[in-house]
């Protein structure tokens, strides 16, 4: 049949692709299908049904969807992902390149590699700095004393968890989205920004109805991979506060470590990702849908 014939080209270029299918296929692909199985079992980490477990068909998700620690956790993780996410990274990164905008060299290499430091340093090291910052000797409390803002110091990790961590993933993600709009704001013609200003309008107006729309397919980008990675967050909070106190900074992603390798309950845990999964998938078609893009 003529639409299975492959060019020369084509099957050396499927001989060089195959190692990369290769790839994704064991270490993404099959991970995912066998945590859907798992997810449909009441597997566990040791014991006998590590071995030998059962199919319980949707039992665990019955289970999940009336459990209360689940229901905080996900709104935990909403709430993580909309301030650290999409107002914090996103239209922080947006707001820095803009202002970055036609400055000068010097200016921009400063600003940039400011901005960088947080990117490039390790999930780890960000905790622990932030940690030392926001201790009740830390840093900050020593700057608001010393001001008079602060009567005396306050334990930031303990009053104000959610408030922390998010500052802290904000700092450490928000250069991925402000070098992917100066890229895509370099690229706007300058006569098309001097055109919309001779014709009236103003600073807003000009972001809204120019800026944006030409740079929407970026917006689509730097939201999905800032959201898929702001859900997959652990390190960062696991160290800072350790989904503390209590239960105030628990999202998805620590509560699923806490089913699968605390509690032993690989099956719950693994149905606890799938719903991880499944948001991830549900919030970038939506951005598509949104910004009105193509994959």
């Amino acid at each position: 049949m003529k639409f299975l014939k492959i060019s020369k080209q084509g099957k050396k270029a499927l001989i060089f692709m195959t190692p990369t299918f290769a790839l994704l296929l064991f270490f993404f692909v099959w991970p995912v299908l066998l945590s859907f199985f798992y997810s449909f079992t009441d597997m566990t980490l040791s014991g006998s049904k590590a071995i030998n477990y059962n199919f319980v068909g949707f039992g665990n998700f019955v289970k999940l969807f009336s459990d209360p620690l689940f229901k905080t956790s996900f709104v935990n993780t909403l709430i993580f992902l909309v301030f650290s996410a999409i107002i914090g990274q996103l239209i922080l990164g947006f707001i820095i390149a803009s202002l970055m905008k036609q400055k000068n060299r010097h200016f921009r290499n400063f600003i940039g590699i400011t901005v960088l430091t947080g990117w490039i340093t390790p999930e780890v090291i960000v905790s622990l700095c932030w940690i030392a910052f926001l201790s009740q000797k830390g840093t900050l409390n020593a700057f608001l004393t010393t001001l008079g803002i602060l009567e005396k110091p306050v334990s930031w990790l303990i009053a104000f968890p959610m408030i922390s961590v998010i500052v802290a993933n904000i700092w450490h993600g928000t250069a991925f989205s402000m070098l992917q709009f100066q890229a895509a704001l370099d690229d706007i013609p300058v006569e098309v920004e001097e055109a919309a200003m001779i014709d009236g309008a103003n600073g807003l107006q000009k972001i809204i109805q120019i800026v944006i729309p030409m740079v929407k397919g970026t917006i689509m980008t730097c939201s999905t991979l800032i959201t898929l990675k702001t859900l997959g967050v652990f390190g960062l909070i696991y160290a800072m506060t350790g989904g503390g106190p209590g239960t105030k900074t628990t999202t998805l992603s620590i509560y699923m470590y806490r089913q699968a390798f605390g509690s032993y309950q690989m099956g719950y845990g693994t149905a606890i990702a799938l719903v991880l999964l499944s948001v991830g998938i549900i919030l970038s078609l939506s951005y598509v849908k949104l910004t009105k893009t193509s994959l």
